[in-house]
């Protein structure tokens, strides 16, 4: 078993690989057999330089990011070097199968781009939700936490409960799924329209 990184093949092999300006579908074929049978470095380095700039424009295309496209070409060249053993070339072409990988590498990459927007937004709206449970110094804040429960009653009930849930009894959304017997999926859906929603409508009074 070779212990080096995908990367780390490259870099030791490149200089062995094939030509990739004409490389034909049978040799990427061939070559990512090698890596599943025998961890081939230098068939590595053949497929790397093959997809490595096709991905990248992807990649580039997709996120508007160079970063974030060279890191779709680690993360899909990795995961390559990983499963090649999954590649069976008797139902499909090399080509085809690499860049299945690469796109559910990239929905990866858009669901955590989308989950960071998320936390973004709850962090926003965060502050202003504990500031109306954590002060008490008289009228002003109590008025205030009264404004705040009244955007929240405005919202549709089930969005309501994720809220109080996770800000206000300061449960976890792992918890919250489990007490109203819903898939966490379903109470991070609600929770991020919920918040949208509140952001939208306290955004005025409290920038």
């Amino acid at each position: 078993m070779v212990s080096q990184s995908p990367t780390t093949a490259v870099s030791l092999e490149s200089g062995q690989s094939k030509s990739m300006d004409d490389t034909p579908t049978q040799a990427l074929s061939e070559a990512l057999v090698e890596v599943a049978d025998q961890r081939d470095k230098v068939a590595f380095a053949t497929l790397f330089k093959y997809f490595a700039p096709k991905i990248k424009r992807f990649g580039v295309k997709q996120y508007g990011s160079e970063a974030m496209a060279m890191e779709l070409v680690q993360d899909t060249m990795t995961s390559v070097w990983r499963k090649a053993h999954l590649y069976n070339k008797d139902k499909g072409a090399a080509t085809t199968w690499v860049y299945t990988v690469m796109r559910n590498a990239s929905f990866d990459a858009l669901r955590k781009l989308k989950s960071k927007k998320e936390e973004h937004i709850s962090e926003e709206i965060w502050p202003t939700l504990q500031e109306s449970q954590s002060h008490d110094d008289g009228f002003k804040d109590h008025l205030q936490d009264k404004q705040i429960q009244k955007y929240i009653s405005c919202l549709p009930v089930a969005q309501q409960e994720v809220v109080k849930g996770v800000y206000f009894q300061e449960m976890s959304q792992e918890q919250l799924a489990e007490q109203l017997n819903i898939p966490v999926g379903t109470v991070k859906s609600r929770l991020r329209l919920a918040l949208q929603k509140l952001r939208a409508e306290m955004g005025d009074s409290h920038d």
